[in-house]
């Protein structure tokens, strides 16, 4: 055998390994671009575009260029920037409650005075396998003034029965049924990794005295705050995307207006006004907003939780 032929296997070797590489990726580049990167292009495309009214005899409708006439129509109607104030206030009563809930529950089941554990962390779970909009209608009947049950139980004492779906209270009653829902999966999360800590921090933490509260304040919030922000992540994206929970509850109260959140604004100029361009250009301008939120989020956290520069 000469001298070159094993330089001649190792070129083979290494141009094989490439297309190997390229047959295994080719099925998820291809779902990639059929399912995220041309959508994604197809409503661009639409969002440049506008119905041009023929004013020359029938009224036909032709679609023409319209620059970004549409999104300057989102961005100056006054109803999508109140839907997204309305959506900010729900963020900032769902995200705090939901993450410091499943981090309370996360903290109390990995105790060693904990019983029923696997119990408890089946049934703090089980809410979050319930479809958002059957939830939703759950909570509904709840809240449904003729059928209520905390209603009727509140009257009953000769107290004045709460009004869950009135203006003034419905913003917390449908960020009850997000943070319901959330918390399980949250607290699954925070949990896995509490159980990932090693035990000598916890035995270390014992013989220097701590209490339970303490070797929680000290020891396991700060190791945990990895899982915790990157939960905090999910639930501001899930936050930016809500829709079933408002959506569900619009037929049972005239507080949940058809634009009370930007997806729903959305929904209605798509599939009740149709117009696709416009909703096309608002559905753009959140999906850029979530990006954003969410990169400046991890930005600005990740050197503190993730030990990480950049």
């Amino acid at each position: 055998m000469s001298v070159a032929a094993p330089a001649l296997q190792r070129r083979r070797r290494s141009t094989r390994a490439p297309r190997a590489v390229m047959v295994f990726l080719a099925p998820a580049l291809v779902l990639f671009l059929v399912f995220l990167v041309v959508p994604i292009c197809y409503t661009l495309y639409l969002s440049v575009r506008q119905n041009k009214v023929d004013k020359g005899g029938f009224g036909i409708r032709t679609e023409s260029f319209a620059g970004l006439a549409n999104y300057t129509s989102v961005i100056t109607d006054s109803t999508y920037v109140h839907s997204v104030v309305r959506m900010l206030g729900y963020g900032f009563l769902v995200v705090p409650v939901m993450l410091g809930l499943a981090l309370l529950f996360a903290l109390l089941l990995d105790t060693p005075a904990a019983r029923f554990g696997r119990f408890s962390r089946i049934a703090i779970f089980l809410p979050y396998a319930v479809p958002g909009v059957i939830a939703s209608l759950l909570w509904g009947f709840i809240y449904l003034p003729g059928v209520s049950p905390i209603r009727a139980a509140v009257s009953s004492i000769g107290l004045p029965a709460p009004d869950f779906l009135s203006p003034g209270s419905v913003l917390f009653s449908v960020a009850n049924i997000a943070i319901w829902g959330g918390v399980g999966f949250n607290m699954i999360i925070i949990f896995t990794s509490l159980r990932g800590l090693p035990g000598e921090l916890m035995d270390s933490a014992k013989m220097d005295g701590c209490s339970e509260v303490q070797t929680a304040l000290r020891v396991k919030i700060p190791l945990v705050l990895p899982a915790v922000i990157m939960t905090g992540i999910f639930s501001i994206i899930s936050t930016l995307q809500v829709f079933n929970e408002p959506q569900t509850l619009t037929p049972l109260t005239d507080s949940i207006p058809s634009t009370w959140v930007p997806l729903m604004t959305i929904y209605r100029d798509a599939f009740v006004n149709n117009d696709v361009f416009r909703a096309a250009a608002a559905s753009l301008i959140l999906a850029v907003v979530t990006l954003v939120a969410s990169v400046l989020v991890l930005g600005f956290l990740q050197k503190r939780a993730f030990g990480e520069d950049r």
